[in-house]
């Protein structure tokens, strides 16, 4: 029981050393040692459950490499795609992020996705999306989802089909542009999701949002 207790720490504690170097670490290398961390932990943890010290050891290596792997990965791709669009995007009040689970996320405003109470691509929206269609085509293996949002004026029965048309409005753009349709998910989310204060002007005008993701799948999801 004590050797057993011993491996399963020292395999913890590699874990925690990963989670801890992260900080000197670029994105790349963030998402794969944070993913490998928490492999480790798991693996070891089923190898004690299944078969000891010496199982404890193999599960926390093979845990490492799983999860390592993830379900997406952030390779130096979508880094690229990243840093692209946050330069085609610098100044529009578009935001451009890396998400928790390894995915490109663009968060488009309303003032320069859609006018109050329609679907149809702004000028200024067209032209992020030009840029975004070209980062898109020249990374083929990535998946795309669009979800539409509205504030919470009017009813639902109004704001959830909007919301799905301003989503199926971007897709229809960026397959316009040779995109593939089969990469494409759409959602409207209505109002459920506000991400500010319904009950103020400046609270609405963040709540009416585009969020497009864009994720690369790992080789066995593809």
């Amino acid at each position: 029981m004590k050797k057993m207790s011993t491996t399963l720490t020292a395999s913890v504690a590699l874990a925690t050393l990963a989670l801890s170097g992260c900080a000197n670490m670029n994105e790349t290398q963030q998402g794969t040692a944070k993913g490998a961390a928490i492999g480790a932990g798991v693996g070891a943890l089923l190898g004690v459950a299944t078969g000891g010290s010496k199982r404890a050891g193999t599960g926390a290596l093979l845990g490492a490499g799983a999860g390592a792997l993830g379900g997406y990965i952030w390779s130096q791709r979508m880094q690229e795609q990243k840093t692209a669009m946050e330069q085609a995007t610098a100044g529009t009040g578009v935001g451009v992020s890396q998400t928790t689970d390894n995915r490109l996320k663009l968060d488009i405003p309303s003032d320069i996705s859609f006018d109050v109470g329609r679907s149809a691509v702004k000028p200024n929206f067209a032209g992020v999306l030009n840029q975004f269609a070209n980062t898109l085509n020249s990374n083929p293996a990535t998946l795309i989802t669009i979800v539409g949002h509205t504030d919470n004026t009017g009813s639902d029965a109004i704001n959830n089909p909007l919301a799905l048309e301003r989503a199926q409005s971007a897709r229809n753009y960026l397959i316009a542009r040779s995109v593939a349709v089969s990469r494409f998910t759409t959602e409207g989310m209505g109002s459920r999701q506000p991400v500010a204060d319904n009950s103020t002007a400046d609270g609405r005008a963040q709540n009416r949002r585009v969020e497009i993701y864009v994720a690369e799948p790992t080789t066995a999801q593809r």
